[in-house]
């Protein structure tokens, strides 16, 4: 299973569950639902944040917050 920290700039993934129950609450109040469609937009220069496209709107995650979110 792939999480959203593994997927390169332009790549896009689906949203199936979350690793992190706490962040989990958070994630989903910022339009991060399960089945929601994801887009890597670009990485910072050293990697950390990335930022990503979700429920139309550009969202920054630290890699850390990230690797919570497994795709399909």
């Amino acid at each position: 299973m792939r999480s959203l920290a593994e997927l390169k700039p332009g790549e896009i993934g689906v949203v199936k569950s979350f690793n992190d129950e706490y962040l989990s609450l958070k994630l989903l109040e910022m339009g991060v639902l399960p089945g929601t469609e994801v887009e890597m937009k670009f990485a910072a220069p050293f990697g950390d944040p990335i930022c990503i496209r979700v429920s139309g709107y550009n969202l920054s995650l630290r890699l850390d917050e990230a690797k919570t979110i497994s795709l399909t």
